[in-house]
């Protein structure tokens, strides 16, 4: 054997003893997995353009569904009682990560799993619900993106007073089994002394309850409707077709309550939630915790106008209004 055959064979011994990368702690690449709990349908326009905006904005952060990415959803229909059920189900597939949407979502996550990180959009008071210890400093397993502050709602009665100023009566729409809905009805009561309104409360937890209540307060005049959020997404184009049918100018959260056919809708943009959690949701699978993540308010506040649907009711939008609109619906 000359030399260079015994190097050789030395070096081939010494690589067969050598210890992987994969037992050297370099885990191969895996597929992540995402468990997402929706509290509308699935076939729902708002969701289809939800579940776009999230998957578009992490494909650009270098999250593909199907090739590194998995996402499993629940769709819930506006039925709370199917939650529980599919948050049990999400937290059994034991996910890198739960994307929760609507107030209602999030506690039933949290009581199934307190490690599983999780994602919430859509939620109204997450302190105050018990989601997060703080709004800076979460401490839990989740964090995520507030809908507004309570007082928003007092501008829902201010601006459906400017563009129907006849208006001298308003059915205030809400879930009151929900804080956020006492709440939303006292920021709105607050207001409402000083614009010359008297209130009345329609419950939104049934949508036969919820059409009855809303029929007998339109056989007075004057009358206008406030549509809060918290449970009534669901129901929004039977919320809509009544109020165009009994002709009472009606103000709603969100843009999809005025692509439904709404007279006005004032809220933060939907959309953009998702597009912003998917950040957060890229920056955990990369290994922070949601404990250190802060839970972020709206950047983007929407007014819709559907000039239609004014029109159909004989009311005139005031110039003022238009401008300040970010979307005119003709």
């Amino acid at each position: 054997m000359d030399r260079r055959q015994f190097i050789g064979m030395i070096g081939g011994g010494a690589a067969a003893f050598l210890p992987s990368p994969v037992a050297l702690g370099q885990q191969p690449d895996r597929k992540r997995l995402i468990g997402s709990l929706n509290i509308l349908a699935e076939d729902d326009p708002e969701s289809r353009l939800r579940s776009a905006a999230f998957t578009h904005a992490l494909q650009q952060l270098g999250w593909t569904e199907g090739d590194n990415l998995r996402i499993e959803s629940r769709w819930a229909g506006g039925e709370d009682r199917l939650v529980t059920k599919y948050a049990a189900e999400l937290v059994a597939l034991t996910p890198d990560l739960i994307l929760t949407s609507g107030s209602v979502t999030v506690r039933p996550v949290q009581l199934a799993t307190r490690t599983v990180p999780i994602v919430f959009v859509q939620v109204v008071d997450p302190v105050g619900s018990g989601h997060v210890d703080s709004l800076s400093r979460p401490g839990g397993n989740a964090t995520g993106f507030t809908l507004f502050e309570y007082s928003l709602s007092g501008k829902w009665l201010e601006l459906l007073k400017q563009i129907a100023p006849h208006i001298t009566r308003a059915a205030v729409i809400r879930d009151p089994t929900r804080g956020s809905g006492i709440a939303q009805l006292a920021a709105i009561q607050a207001v409402a002394q000083s614009l010359g309104v008297e209130l009345t409360t329609v419950n939104a937890l049934d949508v036969q309850e919820m059409e009855r209540g809303i029929t007998a307060f339109a056989q007075s005049e004057n009358g206008g409707l406030i549509v809060t959020s918290g449970g009534t997404g669901f129901h929004r184009r039977a919320i809509v077709r009544l109020a165009a049918k009994l002709r009472l100018p009606s103000i709603y959260p969100f843009r999809y309550f005025a692509i439904e056919g709404g007279l006005a809708a004032y809220g933060p943009n939907t959309i953009d939630q998702y597009r912003r959690a998917a950040k957060y949701v890229d920056r955990i699978l990369k290994g922070e915790k949601p404990a250190d993540l802060p839970v972020q308010a709206p950047t983007k506040y929407e007014l819709i106008i559907n000039l239609k649907s004014a029109k159909a009711l004989g009311l005139e939008v005031p110039s003022a209004i238009l401008a300040r609109a970010d979307e005119v619906i003709e």
